[in-house]
């Protein structure tokens, strides 16, 4: 009976697949870059490589790999288990050699027969070490520098040369003998690695002639193990050449002292210069007058003695600086300079006088002894010692009733009063001249004039009043009061002015009655002309002259051909004056040759490109019985007149 019931219970079956070895090594990083310093030991450790393979690594070798080099012997070995890249040769260096291309292979199975493989390459750079000194070219060098070279440009150029690369192959230069005098000094290029030779002093040809330098070239950065650094040196000959130098001044500046008011021609100084050239040119000297505009000081071409050419003044420039050039006779293009100072030395020729314009003021109150004013003077002279000055009065003011002066030790003196019965109606002024001398040789004097006005002072000793007017003033006006009335009085004279003026200036009559006098008459006419008609009636501007416009008219002057021969010139000697007027007269009027000639003046211009053509008869080519008027009467109204005075000229004719 089918019933679809199972027989027996389900079973579970489990399949295994068997590993083989189908899948080669690979490796999934490759290709590798490496580096290692040259020279490195042998065993060094350069890199590692890594293989995968895709069998099973627990059943059988099938995926147990064994590496190998197959390219890159003898130099790198590889440890076939860890695949660590080793160094395999001694004294690898990057100078002959720089990279080398290793073939890396992994094989399975173990390295047995029948096992699958994959390569692999590993490029492998040396990477420099200061292992190379630097080592110049040759060990001797020349240069030739002119003397005339300036301090600190260069005069020649050195290198070693440095077969390491990067921070390995800098270096520097420094001169280590040679250069007692310290002329000289090497830098380096960082650019070219190069020393330049520069110039730290100015050379002379004629003082030496040549140098001989020992330089050294060191490297920057040293081998640690050695301790020192790589170096090299040259020896290096400069020899100086000649050239041809401007004269040298035996000091660059002059300091020169004359006295001010010296005579022309007086002997200030000298300077000199000389050519240091071996040949020895000689020298001409020569002042700058951009720096002397004034001419004030003269030079001996030959010996450079600098004279005076104009009087000096102290007190207006105390110093002088001027340019002097030497030039060499045989080369002018060598030109030196030296500046010169000269010092105007100071003497007594300057009267001393009062420091200011002195007003002093009395009180009529005073006290007899009492200081009116303190006086001092000035000089515009420095003499070494400093100023004293001694003042006195005139030698007859000795006696003066009412002032005297007293010394107060500083080169000042006071003014004093005698008495105290100054007044103003008396005296409202007083002169007090006062003689200052000073302490030169000689001494100088000027004799200075003190003012002194009397004013009414307070009880205090207060100026108030110094105008004497103020006690002649009626009792009971002010001044304040008079000022008013004195501005009242100039108010009313400017108004009576204003008013004369304006009637003297009253409007004229424009028309003149006298009929007789027609030199500024008004013509008054009532003509009114053609009104818009007329004015639209044509263009004024077609009537203007274009050859006007720019102020240029046509004209023709005729000068008489006749000569008039002059009259002898003689004066009324005893000849009535009526008739020897009426006799030059006559002469003026019959003269040809005197002006206004006769001439022909263009006034009128019928303009240019007209339809109808020239109205005018004048210069026309051809004659009166050409032309043909008919046309005029076609022209309106305005021509109709026009056209029939020319029809009945036409009539007359054929009569």
């Amino acid at each position: 009976i089918d019933t679809d019931q199972p027989l027996e219970p389900p079973s579970e079956f489990i399949i295994k697949v068997q590993d083989i070895n189908d899948n080669p090594p690979q490796f999934v990083e490759g290709p590798y870059r490496a580096s290692v310093p040259e020279m490195s030991q042998v065993g060094t450790s350069v890199t590692r490589v890594t293989a995968t393979d895709a069998d099973d690594p627990v059943y059988g070798n099938s995926a147990k790999l064994v590496y190998s080099i197959l390219e890159g012997q003898p130099y790198f070995s590889i440890d076939p288990n860890t695949a660590i890249i080793k160094i395999a040769l001694h004294g690898m260096d990057r100078e002959m050699r720089e990279e080398y291309l290793v073939v890396i292979q992994a094989k399975d199975m173990g390295g047995h027969m029948g096992g699958l493989s994959g390569t692999t390459t590993v490029t492998v750079t040396l990477t420099d070490v200061n292992d190379n000194p630097p080592k110049f070219s040759k060990s001797k060098q020349n240069f030739v520098i002119p003397e005339e070279l300036g301090i600190g440009k260069p005069g020649g150029k050195v290198k070693a040369n440095d077969r390491d690369i990067g921070e390995n192959a800098k270096s520097t230069y420094n001169i280590i003998d040679g250069d007692e005098k310290d002329v000289f000094e090497i830098t380096t290029d960082a650019q070219t690695q190069e020393g330049i030779l520069r110039l730290k002093k100015p050379l002379n040809f004629e003082t030496k002639k040549s140098y001989t330098l020992k330089v050294e070239a060191a490297n920057i950065r040293f081998d640690p193990n050695s301790g020192v650094p790589f170096k090299d040196t040259a020896t290096v000959k400069i020899a100086v050449e000649d050239s041809d130098e401007p004269p040298v001044f035996s000091k660059p500046t002059f300091v020169l002292q004359v006295d001010e008011n010296a005579p022309i021609n007086t002997v200030i100084g000298t300077v000199t210069a000389r050519d240091p050239d071996v040949t020895g040119s000689l020298v001409r000297y020569f002042i700058d007058r951009h720096t002397d505009l004034e001419r004030q000081f003269n030079i001996n071409v030959d010996d450079g003695k600098i004279t005076l050419a104009k009087p000096l003044d102290r007190e207006t420039d105390m110093w002088h600086n001027i340019t002097v050039t030497a030039t060499e006779i045989r080369n002018h293009s060598q030109i030196s300079r030296a500046i010169v100072a000269i010092r105007v030395l100071d003497i007594n020729d300057n009267a001393p006088e009062f420091a200011t314009e002195y007003e002093a003021f009395l009180c009529e109150n005073g006290k007899p002894g009492q200081v009116i004013q303190t006086v001092s003077a000035v000089d515009k002279d420095d003499p070494i010692q400093g100023h004293y000055f001694e003042y006195r009065l005139l030698p007859e003011m000795l006696n003066n009733p009412n002032f005297t002066i007293k010394n107060n030790g500083d080169n000042s003196i006071s003014v004093l009063a005698k008495h105290d019965t100054f007044r103003r109606q008396k005296q409202e002024m007083y002169f007090l001249p006062i003689i200052v001398t000073d302490n030169g040789n000689p001494p100088m004097s000027s004799t200075n004039t003190l003012t002194i006005r009397v004013c009414g002072c307070s009880r205090e000793g207060i100026v108030q009043s110094c105008n004497v007017e103020a006690y002649v003033l009626p009792i009971g006006l002010s001044m304040g009061a008079l000022i008013a009335i004195l501005a009242c009085i100039i108010l009313l004279l400017v108004i009576v002015v204003l008013f004369v003026t304006l009637r003297r200036h009253k409007n004229k009559p424009l028309i003149i009655k006298d009929d007789e006098d027609v030199r500024e008459n008004i013509i008054r006419y009532d003509d009114e002309g053609g009104g818009e008609e007329d004015t639209e009636a044509f263009d004024i501007a077609t009537l203007q002259n274009p050859d006007g416009i720019n102020g240029y008219l046509p004209r023709k002057d005729i000068k008489p051909d006749l000569q008039f021969m002059p009259r002898q010139s003689g004066g009324p000697n005893g000849v009535d004056v009526d008739e020897f007027i009426n006799v030059r007269l006559h002469e003026a009027d019959n003269d040809p040759t005197a002006p206004p000639y006769d001439s022909i003046q263009i006034y009128g211009y019928e303009g240019r490109g007209s339809i109808a053509g020239s109205l005018s008869s004048l210069e026309t080519a051809s004659s009166d019985s050409d032309q043909n008027y008919d046309y005029l009467r076609e022209w309106g109204p305005r021509f109709r007149r026009l056209g029939e005075l020319y029809s009945v000229g036409e009539s007359d004719k054929e009569t």
